[in-house]
């Protein structure tokens, strides 16, 4: 099957209104997929306080620079919002509305109009107009409080489970439904993604196995979250560490015959259906892997179904060899980035241009998507002098 190389979104107009976190994220997730995403920058510093050329998140896309605040500006960027099938904004809720770019306008202007909202609490609630990040809104939906050892503190999973996890990737899934439905019956309409909202879904397998009786409600104890010595965590005698998974018994029974750990005068380990016993066999396994290096532990384990893996700072992990031969991180544009993911066989998306300085792609824009407004007018030619007249 031949390739277009051009991703599967090729052809799909996205107006961005910029901010930062989930929002540039989900933007970048669909650049990468092909579409046409035009940034509408603010006037001033960049949000993240980051040079913007090293702003990965705004790979792909293309940058105008608007003043919303201004009715010009916000009339420019509501004449992008007539030509797009898709826009995307993470205000407070309100703030849109405020600057004359919320959905009663955009939809006005465009019927079949995508109009994707990013916040943290949602368009309502008692919370909606209040500041938050994602380790607050991670806390109130119960996922914060399973991750982390039975005797200390939840451990801060950095931005990756609430902002991407259970932001970005629902804005994204709710704006290509949302498109596939406006292309079916000509009709757009608002998508409200809440990081709440989408973080709590993500624990809907955890519920159902509270449900069931199989899940406590704590921290530790559990299959999933390392309460099982066979799904954890353990260091190696330079201070690394290697993360288990044996969870099935063909693959423990490999975990242990590699190990080693149940040889020697110890004799066999305490049987692992018996949660009596895991702290017993956590300390037995633990001991096994004191004896060796990350390194050592990783030669010994290549290959096999253990289920066993280094655990791996971001900068090792570009050379780890799957992900080197799939390409998983690789250099482009002078910076180390995640390829774009997922892959498609007949529309693969690519990394096509590196993050672009704000309002660098005005007179493109202008041209590609015909918003003249865009296109600031040629300044007056100077008074002739009198000789002249």
């Amino acid at each position: 099957m031949g390739s277009t190389g051009h991703g599967p979104l090729h052809g799909v107009r996205v107006v961005e209104l910029a901010g930062i976190g989930p929002g540039p994220f989900a933007a970048m997730l669909l650049a990468d997929l092909g579409a046409d995403v035009v940034r509408v920058d603010r006037p001033g510093a960049p949000g993240l306080g980051i040079a913007p050329a090293h702003d990965t998140t705004n790979r792909n896309k293309r940058s105008v620079v608007l003043d919303l605040k201004s009715p010009a500006g916000a009339a420019a960027a509501l004449d992008l919002a007539g030509r797009a099938d898709v826009l995307v904004e993470g205000y407070r809720p309100g703030v849109a509305e405020r600057l004359g770019v919320g959905p009663a306008e955009c939809l006005a202007r465009n019927p079949r109009l995508v109009y994707g909202r990013m916040t943290g609490w949602g368009q309502d609630g008692p919370l909606a107009q209040t500041a938050g990040h994602d380790i607050g809104y991670v806390a109130v939906t119960g996922a914060l409080g399973m991750i982390g050892p039975p005797g200390g503190p939840p451990a801060v999973p950095a931005n990756l489970l609430g902002d991407y996890a259970g932001g970005s990737l629902y804005l994204v899934v709710g704006v290509l439904a949302a498109l596939q439905h406006a292309r079916t019956t000509g009709q757009g309409q608002v998508v409200d993604a809440a990081i709440v909202d989408g973080t709590a879904h993500l624990t809907a397998m955890i519920h159902a196995m509270a449900a069931a009786g199989a899940w406590q409600d704590r921290r530790g104890v559990n299959l999933l979250d390392g309460g099982a010595p066979f799904y954890g965590v353990y260091e190696t005698a330079d201070g690394g560490y290697m993360a288990v998974g044996a969870l099935e018994p063909a693959f423990y029974e490999e975990f242990v015959r590699l190990l080693g750990a149940g040889d020697g005068a110890a004799g066999a380990l305490p049987d692992r259906s018996d949660p009596a016993a895991w702290a017993e066999l956590r300390e037995r396994l633990a001991a096994r892997f004191r004896t060796r290096t990350r390194a050592e532990w990783t030669e010994v384990f290549a290959g096999s179904d253990a289920c066993v893996a280094p655990v791996l700072s971001l900068r090792e992990a570009r050379d780890h060899p799957h992900l080197a031969a799939r390409g998983t991180l690789a250099e482009h544009h002078g910076a180390v980035q995640p390829a774009p993911a997922p892959r498609f066989s007949a529309t693969p998306g690519a990394v096509r241009r590196p993050p672009p300085s704000p309002g660098a792609d005005t007179a493109d824009v202008a041209r590609d998507w015909d918003v003249p407004a865009l296109t600031p007018p040629p300044p007056p030619s100077p008074e002739p002098c009198q000789e002249e007249r």
